[in-house]
């Protein structure tokens, strides 16, 4: 009797032992049956936003957990930004990241770098293009490096505002060419639409901007690509060189967008989170909503996000003070 007792209670204990074991290991478990945070910089409506919440809609049906999208507006992204560095590191807070991240500081908007958040991956970015006139007399870079060289401070570009995106995309293009910025004249317009109808009427030398804003007016032979500003050739131009083909220079200064987590997240958190976001990222649904909607969806992990952002913001760094615009 004293046996069988015995017996019955280590068959009990051995089976709230392996009840507990099953319960630890549930609520180690990831995703936790929690909603994730998904803190959007910009307002509803935009590009960052479109970006976020395709994201978060598509890691909801991933992991089977809601995805929350909240937009944190203000100071010209800082204050969403701020947010997302300063969230909890709990693995359930996350944010889109622009490439303004790289510019608040230098502007002297804020203190706040990427080495305050923990980078998760890039997911979209998007290089420029160096796009001249159908009967210009341009026929690739080199000959129109040479002729800035030959006759600075005549030259007329465009492509976004004054300190836009791609006029400082230009200014170090020049630079690495031992050019200064104002070896050009930079018309100021409101952004790629109109810099091209000037380029095609004839008003302008060149436009730096995306191959996707140029690509009507390419296809109707009114403009002509030179060279695309990325490291790799555009899909759509496969004859059409890379800067650093068409010159040497490995200039970059990309248009980007990536996911990102607040800091002191634990490396484990920061692998389940890369892991779930590339799943994101390697969907069709993505994909294609990313190419509709005319952006190019590219893809770093962790690592190699962080390294690309430490690179992104030197250069951001030297073309804002080539221009004049930083603090």
């Amino acid at each position: 009797m004293f046996k069988k007792l015995v017996a019955v209670m280590m068959a009990v204990a051995i089976g709230v032992f392996a009840a507990g074991g099953v319960r630890a290991e549930a609520a180690e478990a990831w995703p936790k049956e929690k909603p994730f945070t998904m803190l959007i910089p910009f307002a509803t409506g935009g590009g960052t936003d479109f970006n976020a919440r395709l994201v978060a809609k598509i890691m909801g049906d991933i992991l089977g957990v809601r995805v929350n999208c909240i937009n944190r507006t203000g100071g010209q992204g800082v204050v969403g930004h701020t947010a997302i560095a300063q969230g909890e590191p709990d693995g359930y807070t996350l944010g889109d990241i622009e490439c303004e991240l790289n510019m608040m500081h230098w502007a002297g908007l804020t203190e706040l770098t990427y080495r305050d958040l923990t980078p998760i991956a890039l997911i979209v970015s998007t290089g420029g293009a160096v796009l001249v006139a159908e009967d210009s007399p341009y026929k690739d870079m080199k000959s129109l490096i040479e002729a800035i060289k030959a006759n600075p401070g005549e030259l007329k570009a465009s492509g976004s505002s004054q300190g836009g995106m791609w006029h400082l995309c230009t200014a170090g293009m020049l630079q690495a060419e031992g050019l200064k910025a104002t070896d050009i004249v930079w018309v100021p317009n409101d952004g790629a639409a109109p810099s091209l109808q000037d380029l095609a009427a004839g008003g302008l030398d060149f436009v730096v901007c995306t191959p996707n804003e140029a690509a009507s007016l390419t296809s109707a032979k009114k403009i002509r690509p030179l060279a695309v500003i990325s490291k790799t050739r555009h899909i759509d131009w496969p004859d059409t060189p890379t800067l650093k083909e068409a010159t040497g220079s490995d200039w970059l200064l990309d248009s980007w967008s990536g996911i990102a987590a607040p800091a002191g997240i634990s490396d484990e958190m920061k692998k389940n989170l890369g892991d779930a976001i590339k799943q994101v990222w390697e969907t069709e649904e993505f994909q294609e909503t990313m190419k509709k909607a005319g952006k190019t969806p590219s893809y770093l992990g962790p690592d190699e996000f962080k390294a690309f952002l430490a690179e992104m913001d030197k250069n951001y760094g030297e073309v804002m003070k080539a221009v004049g615009i930083a603090k």
